[in-house]
């Protein structure tokens, strides 16, 4: 027997399969599983490369990037440790050497 995931209305255990749709007995919630798993794998933040990123990964800037407000360029080659994965338009935070916290969008990144 294939275990079929939970509600993600209600989180019961108990789905159940009717058709291409997911039900849940308990809230009536229905959804399509094939779309929630598109979804998740859309949500997945990826690099310049297609690399999979992940809280606490090491990344290196591809292109300069100059910083707003300011006259300092982040230059190419630059190494970003720990980063952290955030929701919005610039999905990497992280604290840049001798610049200070910074927001990254992750097309200007690849894994080191």
């Amino acid at each position: 027997m294939s275990q079929l995931p939970p509600c993600p209305q209600c989180g019961s255990e108990y789905t159940y399969e009717d058709g291409v749709q997911m039900v849940c007995p308990e809230c009536a919630h229905e959804w399509n599983a094939a779309e929630t798993e598109a979804a998740e794998a859309a949500s997945m933040i990826r690099d310049a490369n297609g690399n999979e990123l992940q809280d606490g990964d090491t990344v290196t800037v591809i292109k300069d990037l100059k910083v707003k407000g300011t006259s300092s360029v982040v230059k190419v080659g630059t190494k970003v440790r720990n980063i952290r994965l955030v929701d919005g338009d610039h999905d990497i935070d992280c604290k840049i050497d001798g610049i200070g916290a910074m927001k990254l969008k992750s097309e200007f990144v690849k894994k080191v």
